[in-house]
C-alpha cells in the first residue's frame, strides 16, 4: 500500500467526527442464545473530515490535500484529538504512560502500543505512526536518551534499544500519534452557496492498516 508520511492539517481535522468501528458477527440460535465473534484482532477508525471546514479557504486546502494524495490511492496521517497520546489526555507524555514489553537479555526491537483498560478487560493497540520527536522511553523506571539508548521508527513505530534490555526488566514508553488513514471516498462535493448557509461537504476518512 502506498502511503505518504503526511499529516492532514490538524486545524481541520480538530472539527471532526469520529471514532473506533468493531466487526461482530452475531448469528441467532433456535433457543433464543446468541452466538458471537469478530474476524478482527483490532478495531478501525472512521472519521468525517468535512465537519473540520468553516471557510472556503479551509474547502481549498482539503482541495490540495485530496488531491495530492489522489482520492483513497494514498494514505497518510490524521490526528484523533479525542485520542492522541499514551497516557491520559489531559496529563504531558510520560515515558511511563505504557509498558511495551519484558527484557529477556536478547531483544533490542520491540513495537509501541497503548493499552486500553475496563474493568478486568484489556485491548492493546498498535502503534504504527508515532509523531516524530514525541517517543520517550525508559527500562526498570529509569528514562533513555533517544539517540544514545534508543531509536526509534517513526514510520513502523519500532524503538530499538542499543543494548538489549536486562532480563524481566519493564521496557515502557510515552508518545504522542498519529492514525493511518485514507480517504473512503474518490469524490468531494462542495457548494459555494450551502457551504456559506453552513452546509458542509462529506469527506469520509477510514483507518488502514499498515
Amino acid at each position: 500500500m502506498s502511503f505518504h508520511e503526511i499529516r492532514f492539517p490538524p486545524r481541520l481535522s480538530l472539527g471532526s467526527i469520529g471514532g473506533p468501528e468493531r466487526l461482530t458477527e452475531i448469528v441467532t440460535l433456535a433457543n433464543g442464545h446468541e452466538e458471537r465473534n469478530t474476524p478482527w484482532a483490532h478495531s478501525r477508525r472512521r472519521y468525517d473530515a468535512g465537519v473540520g471546514m468553516r471557510s472556503l479557504d479551509d474547502i481549498a486546502e482539503l482541495i490540495a490535500f485530496f488531491e495530492a494524495r489522489r482520492g483513497q490511492l494514498h494514505g497518510f496521517r490524521w490526528k484523533d484529538w479525542a485520542d492522541y497520546r499514551s497516557g491520559r489526555a489531559s496529563a504531558e507524555v510520560d515515558f511511563r504512560d505504557q509498558r511495551i514489553g519484558t527484557g529477556d537479555g536478547i531483544t533490542t526491537v520491540f513495537r509501541l502500543s497503548k493499552t486500553y483498560r475496563s474493568g478486568e478487560q484489556i485491548y492493546a493497540r498498535p502503534i504504527t505512526k508515532p509523531v516524530p520527536g514525541t517517543v520517550l522511553a525508559g527500562v526498570q523506571d529509569d528514562e533513555l536518551e533517544l539517540g544514545v539508548h534508543y531509536t526509534v521508527e517513526d514510520e513502523t513505530g519500532l524503538v530499538t534499544f542499543s543494548e538489549p534490555p536486562d532480563v524481566g526488566t519493564e521496557i515502557t514508553a510515552g508518545f504522542e500519534f498519529d492514525v493511518p488513514v485514507r480517504f473512503d471516498t474518490d469524490a468531494i462535493l462542495t457548494s459555494v452557496a450551502t457551504f456559506q448557509a453552513g452546509e458542509v461537504p462529506d469527506v469520509p476518512v477510514v483507518e488502514v492498516r499498515v
